[in-house]
Order: structure tokens, then sequence, then C-alpha cells
């Protein structure tokens, strides 16, 4: 996997640009949050735990992980609800990709096909799918055939969501972006 740099955190980006689940994660946990902590959820959680591994989450008591993914930093400013769609996640992982999220996009036979499995996840509505399969393919390099068509305006060249950061620089020119999309739509309102 390429060296991502969305956290501004040295070890929380080393762990998304090494493990697909710590990314995937990160995306879910971007809500209402900010994005940069929203995607050190992982690396809190591999800290903590001494691992990442979807199965052995899966399996945790959920009040067990929901104390751990509630401990200062927590991992999310709504960490109760969070360790639930986490612990969801991880059990589809689990269950239906053997563990192994990456088949999550290495099966996808589309970019329709992989936007459907990504909104299959708890929390992903259609607009996180798409920048999440937008970030698969801009950052990773994972471009099933439709990919653009399946995430629309994320798929052009810009700075509109996490799948366009790469560093410093461009993480501001992301959230100036959303301040500008939510003061016009405020403003249409």
């Amino acid at each position: 996997m390429p060296s991502l740099h969305i956290t501004g955190d040295e070890a929380a980006d080393k762990l998304l640009s090494e493990d697909p689940f710590a990314l995937l994660l990160g995306m879910a946990l971007d809500q209402q949050y900010r994005m940069e902590d929203a995607f050190k959820g992982g690396h809190k959680l591999a800290t903590r735990l001494g691992h990442l591994d979807p199965a052995k989450i899966a399996e945790m008591d959920p009040e067990e992980f929901k104390t751990v993914a509630s401990t200062p930093p927590a991992i999310h400013r709504f960490p109760g609800s969070m360790s639930a769609k986490v612990q969801g996640i991880a059990t589809i992982v689990t269950n239906e990709y053997g563990g192994d999220v990456t088949r999550l996009w290495t099966e996808a036979t589309s970019g329709k096909d992989l936007l459907k499995r990504v909104q299959a996840l708890p929390g992903f509505g259609k607009q996180k799918a798409q920048i999440f399969v937008s970030l698969l393919a801009k950052q990773l390099g994972v471009r099933p055939e439709g990919w653009e068509e399946a995430v629309g305006d994320y798929s052009m060249d810009g700075y509109r969501s996490v799948a366009d950061v790469i560093d410093v620089e461009s993480l501001q020119k992301v959230r100036d972006y959303k301040q500008q999309k939510k003061a016009a739509a405020k403003a249409a309102g």
C-alpha cells in the first residue's frame, strides 16, 4: 500500500498505510468528528488491544469493547454508538470476507458492486461509501470498471474529501471546500 498522510500523526498514518482495516475504520469514524481524528481511531484501538484483528474485535464483549473505545482519548466523540458500528463492521469483514477486508474491493466486479458492498457496512450511507471508493481509487489504485460513475463528483480532481488528502496543505483545502459547501447550503436553505 502507498504511504497515506491523513492524520498528521506519523504512527497513525503508518498504520493506515499498512492495515486496510484501519483505513476502513477511519472512514467509518469520519462522521461528526474531525477527519484527522477519525482516521486515528484504528491506531488508538490497535494500541489498546495490541491488534486490529477483525475476528477478535467481532468476538469481544460489546461492553468491554465500548470501554476500550471510550478510554480517553476516545475513538470518537460518540464512542458508544461508534464502538457498536466498529464491531458490526468487524463482524461483516469476518463473516463475509474471511477476515480479509481487502476482499471487499478485490472481489468487487465493478465500481457499482464495490459501492454496494461498502454501503452494506454499518454507518456507510451512499455519500460515505462514494468517498471511501474514491479514496481506494485515488490513493490505493483500486479502480474497478465504472468506479468514476459510482462515486460521481468524488472522482474529479480537486479537494472534495479525504480521498484528496495527501498532506497538510491538501487537508486544509478539503476543509475549506467543506466549509464553502456548508455555507452555500445554509445560504440556500
